[in-house]
């Protein structure tokens, strides 16, 4: 099967760092890597002390990333193809790509409070993106674009208080949420500086370019 369906817990032991794959249970007590932070399975404890190699590291980096944003290596491969092919620095048009899925939009933008929910929502139809409908979650926005979550979905109390949590945490630079309305716009493509998450994109790119 291409898509991990396990333990998402699991996930973040793996890569040694919370990935936020649960969302709201990640910053509580519960999260499994505040309790268990060495990597999963019976030897975990024992691989911390294990030294990776170079090839290792930038596997690990690829694996992070892939599992953050929730794709395939299928996907990976292709925004990968995509980024060397446009101007500037191929591992920041690389996260540029992936932030500008409409999943970790509408992840980002608060509608859900994880991107693999957000993913859901957008499979199922839950918004239009300038007016229309689009269920791909793959689907890459651009400035301008108008995200909207539709009417009938609006009173939803999961999504509700998602909204209320990412407005006290903050909304990324390049995006514009206007939460009466359930309305967010793309103000710009966001750059390296908007993208937090502690990536080394390089590492990716010489991963495949070896």
């Amino acid at each position: 099967m291409a898509r991990y369906t396990g333990p998402r817990c699991r996930l973040c032991r793996r890569e040694g760092m919370k990935l936020f794959l649960k969302g709201e249970r990640c910053y509580t007590d519960k999260c499994a890597f505040e309790r268990r932070s060495y990597p999963p399975g019976q030897h975990g404890p024992m691989q911390l002390r294990v030294k990776l190699s170079d090839y290792g590291v930038r596997l690990r980096e690829k694996q992070k990333v892939k599992r953050i944003y929730g794709i395939s290596e299928k996907q990976m491969r292709k925004y990968y193809d995509m980024a060397i092919n446009m101007p500037g620095q191929a591992g920041h048009n690389l996260l540029q790509l992936l932030e500008r899925r409409l999943d970790n939009v509408v992840y980002r933008l608060g509608f859900a409070q994880s991107r693999a929910q957000a993913r859901q929502m957008v499979n199922h139809g839950f918004f239009l993106v300038n007016g229309r409908t689009v269920d791909i979650p793959s689907y890459l926005v651009k400035p301008g674009d108008v995200i909207e979550l539709k009417e009938k979905y609006r009173s939803n109390q999961q999504i509700q208080e998602s909204l209320q949590v990412r407005i006290q945490r903050g909304i990324p630079p390049w995006l514009e949420l206007d939460p009466d309305n359930f309305k967010g716009v793309v103000k710009a493509l966001p750059s390296r500086e908007d993208i937090t998450i502690p990536i080394q994109e390089s590492y990716i790119i010489e991963f495949y370019s070896r």
